[in-house]
């Protein structure tokens, strides 16, 4: 395959996820219903990890202590925080909120590879684009009514992205290791999880089975465990590893475009103009911001794509 074959697989794959995970929101807001922010999280990607370990049940071994905390991380913060805390912000706030806010992961992430990842610094264009943004999520944060403002839903929805970019700086450098996709994502999976037990400990997990004669619950739960989990986490890493963590980021953009239109159409929540203004003004700002990262070299490319 091609350096540029490979550049429009990691484009299609990044999109093939964010397309998957805009509408993530509307099916844990739907389960919300039944279950809590954590039993969601357990059951999701206990399913996903299931699902990987058949697909390639050979276990990854990692060199030092040093690569195998690079997968202990990557769990805790893409799979154990990130999750929690998203779930959590919904059961205050919007889903077309939370889809929104999380949109901002790009910016936190570019902050991070500033200083961990080369080649990208922080320049005037990255501010003024973050200070569009920010205004978008003010604007949809209060949702035209000083009445209407989840402080602590759309805060927990703010700090989500935070932990999400220190993911997507650990799995470009997993990438750089050379392990099978497949069983790396299991591997973060079997770290997430095992760093959710204290968390079911403490939250009083509740093992009735009854709320899956639900067929509702049952086929959103598939579709956050197979869709969302096990294949979307595989494609987005293959992305990352392709593209890179700053340019496969850049897709996260259609995020709220996406989350706000299935919570009007699914969940009939109202799209307001402070909506509708926030939801231009993040994606305008995230735009500017991150414009000078949309190109990449060839040479960078081709480095990239090595060390997949």
């Amino acid at each position: 395959m091609t350096d540029q074959h490979k550049s429009t697989a990691g484009h299609l794959l990044s999109l093939f996820t964010i397309l998957i995970w805009g509408t993530t929101f509307i099916s844990t807001k739907i389960l919300l219903t039944d279950f809590t922010p954590v039993e969601i999280l357990f059951f999701r990607f206990l399913i996903g990890y299931a699902v990987l370990f058949l697909l390639y049940p050979r276990p990854i071994r990692t060199k030092t202590f040093k690569e195998e905390l690079l997968f202990i991380s990557a769990g805790l913060c893409g799979v154990t925080l990130y999750f929690l805390i998203e779930n959590i912000a919904l059961t205050y706030t919007l889903a077309s909120h939370v889809g929104v806010i999380v949109s901002i992961a790009p910016f936190f992430t570019a902050v991070l590879a500033h200083f961990f990842l080369e080649g990208e610094k922080l320049n005037v264009q990255f501010m003024i684009g973050f200070a569009l943004a920010l205004t978008g999520i003010v604007l949809i944060g209060f949702n035209g009514s000083l009445l209407q403002l989840n402080p602590v839903g759309d805060l927990l929805a703010f700090l989500a992205p935070a932990v999400w970019a220190v993911y997507s700086v650990l799995m470009r450098k997993i990438s750089g290791l050379n392990h099978h996709t497949i069983g790396s994502t299991r591997t973060v999976f079997f770290y997430g999880l095992l760093f959710m037990l204290p968390v079911l400990f403490f939250h009083k997990f509740n093992f009735d089975l009854d709320r899956f004669h639900d067929i509702s619950n049952v086929t959103n739960l598939l579709y956050l465990a197979f869709g969302a989990s096990a294949i979307c986490f595989v494609t987005w890493n293959l992305a990352v590893g392709i593209l890179g963590a700053i340019k496969t980021s850049v897709y996260i953009y259609m995020v709220p475009v996406i989350s706000v239109a299935a919570s009007a159409l699914i969940l009939h929540e109202q799209i307001t103009w402070a909506t509708l203004a926030g939801t231009f003004l993040t994606l305008t700002g995230s735009y500017i911001s991150e414009r000078k990262h949309s190109t990449i070299g060839k040479r960078e490319l081709r480095k990239t794509i090595r060390n997949t």
